[in-house]
């Protein structure tokens, strides 16, 4: 029986395929795999960044599996939802850059996932929805907060209160998505982005992914000691180090991630 979740690592670029055809709906067994997966990852210095995929060409994924919910049993309820929390955040808080490759749709749990993500590159056909409450549901795994830090209190009332389905296109006009390509071509561009990360320094990198995100829920003083604070924790390792020496040298830096 095949793994819902399939781990590669590619240098220093770690690529989870969502693997459980023909929805890449999340499962119980699924939901533990990724915070696994994921604190597996934080464990493994050479990992700077993480794809996530899918190995439909129709969905990204289409979220929870419905069969689950329809007998009304809150037992079942409140343990997916712990399940689908703590997946979701322990991406979320990824030590390195996240990015998901969104080629198709994006439905509640499944576009949730890409939310806990740094970064979203969209297929130009993809469609993403948080539809949980057409089925007397609501988002449980961050969408309602994510969604209202990335697009605003309106569009996210839109997408959540109304229902509504958003295109590639507008998704990158609302600040969605940061990248829309062609058909096909998600994955590369999410390796594009993901290569890129591996020229900055991963300890510095990790310490600016707290930062920004500190402003979700911190005031500007509170980030703005905490910049002075990690700038000069950088000088307890050695990649700072490195990294200066070898622009004076003119030579490409190896970074140890420490």
């Amino acid at each position: 029986m095949k793994s819902p979740l399939d781990l590669q690592i590619d240098g220093h670029v770690a690529v989870l395929t969502l693997n459980n055809p023909p929805a890449n709906t999340w499962t119980a067994e699924s939901l533990r795999g990724l915070a696994a997966t994921v604190e597996e990852l934080n464990a493994n210095r050479s990992v700077y960044a993480l794809v996530v995929r899918s190995v439909s060409e129709k969905f990204f994924s289409a979220g929870a599996d419905l069969k689950v919910f329809s007998d009304g049993d809150k037992d079942v309820a409140g343990e997916m939802a712990h399940l689908f929390g703590r997946a979701f955040e322990t991406l979320a808080d990824f030590r390195g850059v996240s990015i998901a490759a969104i080629n198709g749709y994006a439905m509640g749990g499944g576009l949730e996932v890409a939310l806990a993500c740094d970064l979203r590159v969209a297929e130009e056909q993809a469609l993403m929805a948080l539809p949980e409450a057409r089925v007397g549901l609501l988002p449980c795994a961050g969408g309602t907060q994510l969604l209202t830090h990335l697009v605003g209190e309106g569009w996210a009332k839109r997408i959540i209160l109304c229902g509504e389905q958003v295109t590639a296109r507008k998704a990158l006009e609302i600040g969605l998505v940061e990248e829309v390509v062609a058909t096909g071509d998600s994955f590369a561009a999410a390796m594009t982005l993901a290569q890129e990360v591996g020229n900055q320094s991963p300890m510095a990198v990790a310490y600016c992914k707290k930062l920004v995100q500190t402003c979700r829920h911190a005031p500007l003083e509170k980030g703005r000691a905490l910049e002075r604070e990690y700038f000069v924790k950088l000088f307890d390792g050695e990649d700072q180090r490195e990294g200066v020496q070898a622009f004076l040298e003119k030579r490409q830096p190896k970074w140890q991630n420490s």
